[in-house]
């Protein structure tokens, strides 16, 4: 019998045709995002046929989206940290299923009550959904390899949105709102089976522990509170806040914007839609083959994914606060579609570089209260969008494009002031 080859450091091999397993499970994680925004996009496409149905003022609706964020937060961390230690595969099957569940009540019929009852449970479901994805994504492969699946998860958002929002836009005109949500309920369903059979766990985590076990050695834990209190987890969480705001205001009020303050057919909003999401997905793959090229040259992580992620948001806020100085609708939509796109695709960045920092025991916590400070802005957005444009009409779209930009401009100036994983990482690794 021959002798296994060394491991080189960080890297473990991983058994059994790794390479195209870990993809596999990449690509049924990407459409597993695919639903998740599929799911929330619904509400933000029918936005103006649920207010006609059930007689609700802006201001209403904003909230009634914002309750899908109740408990979204609260799940993202006591999911995200119980993926240090529950299969995530697991964890993630019951997610799918609770998805298609959470649909059924609003789908039946109902007002008000109904819809926000399901949508708080629907949201509760999915808050868990990015952090534990990308973890379940990135421990199937080694930090330099990571930035290319870690996009994917994220382009799996856009892409949710980018060819949802036509077909289900066309069944609300033509079935009604809520034959939508029996669709989104069918596909999450379908889903459910597909991982079930298909869906694993890396065992990348499970070879490290071996490996130390076998040389009787036990890592020793970093606590949360250390990893929380890093500029690059602080700074990172601040300014992929600023970004989640942009992505909050594309699901719900983004197609009623088109409608009413740029005056696009229903129809032609529901394509003209795809726009931010499409430029967004570039970006993200942009953002994935330049961080992976630089950090293959040994650039710093603070240069490769803190200054290329602080660029972006930049770019996004720029766009943003031009949009008040274009006159033509052509002019706007091109500004809107730069300025959300490249706003708010900031999770790719998020999530791999709170991974950096993070030891493999922490790094579902460590995503995980991130996810939820973050998806606080998903909370927020929907009702402050709606306030405004109850009190100010078709202004206060305009003027909310305007709050995105100067947030991400926030955004922007803190990620160029605090990420740095190389100086973090070094500060939270263990004393030997």
């Amino acid at each position: 019998m021959t002798a296994s080859p060394a491991l080189a450091p960080g890297r473990v091999g991983v058994p059994g045709g790794g390479d195209r397993r870990a993809w596999t499970v990449t690509l049924l994680l990407v459409v597993f995002m695919m639903i998740n925004f599929a799911d929330k996009s619904v509400l933000g496409l029918a936005a103006d046929e649920i207010r006609a149905d059930l007689h609700l003022s802006a201001t209403e609706f904003g909230l009634a989206n914002s309750a899908f964020f109740l408990l979204f937060s609260v799940a993202a961390i006591v999911v995200g940290m119980l993926a240090d230690r529950v299969s995530p595969k697991l964890l993630i099957l019951v997610m799918a299923v609770l998805w298609s569940v959470a649909q059924v009540p609003a789908a039946i019929g109902g007002g008000l009550a109904v819809l926000v009852a399901s949508r708080v449970f629907l949201g509760a479901a999915e808050g868990p959904a990015f952090p534990v994805a990308q973890q379940a994504t990135l421990s199937w492969f080694p930090n330099d390899r990571r930035n290319l699946p870690g996009a994917l998860i994220t382009v799996g958002i856009t892409l949710g949105v980018i060819i949802s929002s036509p077909g289900l836009t066309w069944v609300i005109q033509h079935h009604g709102w809520r034959a939508a949500l029996w669709v989104v309920a069918a596909i999450g369903a379908v889903w459910a089976g597909f991982w079930a059979l298909y869906g694993a766990d890396s065992p990348r985590g499970k070879a490290v522990t071996g490996a130390a076990a076998a040389e009787g050695d036990e890592a020793p834990t970093v606590p949360y509170r250390r990893i929380f209190a890093s500029r690059t987890w602080i700074g990172t969480t601040i300014a992929y806040f600023t970004s989640y705001w942009t992505v909050a205001l594309m699901l719900v009020w983004l197609p009623s914007y088109l409608r009413n303050a740029l005056d696009y057919s229903a129809a032609t909003a529901g394509t003209v839609v795809v726009a931010p999401w499409a430029v967004g997905a570039a970006v993200l793959f942009g953002q994935a083959g330049l961080t992976g090229r630089l950090m293959r040259r040994g650039v710093s992580s603070k240069r490769a994914r803190g200054r290329v992620g602080a660029w972006t948001l930049t770019i996004g806020a720029v766009c943003c606060l031009a949009v008040p100085l274009a006159d033509s609708t052509v002019a706007q939509t091109v500004l809107i579609a730069l300025g959300f796109g490249f706003g708010g695709s900031y999770a790719t960045i998020a999530a791999t570089t709170v991974a950096e920092i993070a030891p493999p025991s922490r790094s579902g916590g460590s995503l995980g209260l991130m996810n939820a400070i973050v998806t606080a802005a998903g909370l927020l957005a929907p009702a402050v969008v709606g306030a405004l444009v109850d009190a100010q009409g078709d202004a206060g779209y305009r003027h909310a494009v305007l709050v995105s930009g100067v947030l991400i401009a926030i955004g922007a100036v803190t990620a160029f002031a605090l990420i740095d994983p190389d100086r973090d990482k070094a500060l939270l690794a263990p004393a030997n």
